[in-house]
């Protein structure tokens, strides 16, 4: 599997194109807000001979589905995002004014993900797991056999996602890092949502966050 990444919108966010020697292709976080960022999209896809075959989402913030409504018009795919987070999407218009970005046309949900455990395309699979705590439905993303995830906005390079938007809960966002995340693996390669990659061994040791509850918990059972 081969990973490219492309950065959108004024949020900054992390759009992630995936895609295996059949040259089949998904799109996760389709950020693109724009025409020149759409061409962006495109032109890779074009140059790199890709058939998209789905829209995948780890949530559904108006920063990370920008542009799902461009992939399924231009390519004619399904969108794929938990239907917990439909609500996101009913309310992109008053979060996108929040953060002064315009908001279009949200997609509508063709794949319910707490519906569908793993996706696959060519001869690829990814497990989606279940990391709620940024959203209600969030989800991450992850192919066992190269020990890449894909975490939205649940784990960042030594932070988290934040909580205090609806639907958030700090408590349900550190049980999926710790239950759901962490014994993936510490070589496990994480591409989130924003910012740099990392991976599970670093946020173990460097974390904040994920060092705070640890060390507590440690301390608990002492």
């Amino acid at each position: 599997m081969k990973i490219a990444s492309l950065t959108f919108n004024p949020i900054e966010e992390n759009t992630y194109i995936l895609w295996d020697d059949t040259l089949e292709a998904v799109v996760i976080d389709a950020g693109n807000s724009n025409e020149r960022e759409n061409a962006v999209l495109d032109r890779f896809i074009a140059e790199h001979g890709l058939r998209p075959v789905l829209a995948l989402n780890t949530h559904g913030h108006f920063d990370h589905a920008l542009g799902v409504c461009h992939l399924k018009e231009r390519y004619g795919v399904p969108f794929a995002l938990s239907s917990k987070d439909g609500f996101l999407l009913e309310n992109a218009q008053t979060s996108g004014s929040i953060f002064g970005v315009r908001i279009g046309a949200m997609p509508s949900i063709d794949i319910d993900l707490e519906e569908t455990p793993e996706v696959r395309f060519g001869t690829t699979m990814l497990q989606a797991i279940a990391t709620p705590g940024h959203t209600p439905g969030h989800m991450a993303f992850f192919e066992p056999q190269r020990k890449t995830l894909f975490t939205g906005d649940t784990l960042f390079r030594e932070s988290i996602g934040r909580t205090d938007l609806p639907g958030g809960d700090y408590s349900w966002i550190m049980r999926s890092i710790l239950d759901k995340l962490l014994p993936l693996g510490d070589d496990v390669q994480v591409f989130p949502g924003h910012g740099p990659e990392t991976t599970l061994g670093h946020e173990t040791l460097y974390n904040p966050f994920v060092v705070e509850v640890l060390n507590n918990e440690v301390n608990c059972k002492e």
